[in-house]
C-alpha cells in the first residue's frame, strides 16, 4: 500500500462508540469492555494499561481483540480493506489506538514482522494517527 492507503477509496468513518463516554468518565476499562465487547476503544484502553504495566503478553491479547473488533466495525461501515481511516474522526480512534498497541506489543514480544505491518497499516490509514500515537 502506498502512503495513506488507496486514495480513491472514500474515508471510512465509524459510528459513535458508547464505550468512549464511559471510559472518559473514568470507568474501569475491564468493566467497559465487558459491557461493550465490540468496542475497540475499550480493548485499546486495556492494551495500553497492560503495556504501561510491563505486561506485553496481556497487552498483545487485548490489542489483538480490539484490532479484530475494529476490522469488523470497519467492514460494517463499508471499508473494503484499504483506504483512509481518519484520525480526525473521533470514533475511528479506538481502532487506530488498538492497531498502534498491537504493533507496540508485537515488538515487545519479538514479533518484528507484525510490528512493521501494524506500523505500515497505521501510517497508511492516516499519517496523523501515526504522528499522534508516536509511530
Amino acid at each position: 500500500m502506498s502512503s495513506h492507503g488507496n486514495l480513491l477509496a472514500p474515508p471510512t468513518r465509524l459510528p459513535e462508540d458508547p464505550a468512549v463516554v464511559r471510559l472518559a468518565a473514568g470507568d474501569a476499562p475491564a468493566s467497559v469492555a465487558a459491557a461493550y465487547p465490540a468496542s475497540s476503544a475499550a480493548w485499546a484502553a486495556l492494551a495500553e494499561t497492560a503495556l504501561a504495566a510491563g505486561d506485553a503478553v496481556a497487552g498483545y491479547a487485548y490489542a489483538r481483540t480490539g484490532y479484530h473488533r475494529g476490522l469488523d466495525a470497519l467492514r460494517r461501515a463499508g471499508w473494503k480493506g484499504s483506504g483512509p481511516i481518519p484520525w480526525s474522526h473521533e470514533p475511528n480512534r479506538g481502532f487506530l489506538r488498538a492497531l498502534h498497541a498491537l504493533g507496540r506489543a508485537a515488538g515487545e514480544i519479538g514479533e518484528t514482522d507484525e510490528q512493521q505491518r501494524c506500523a505500515g497499516f497505521l501510517r497508511d490509514s492516516d499519517p496523523a494517527a501515526a504522528d499522534a500515537l508516536g509511530s
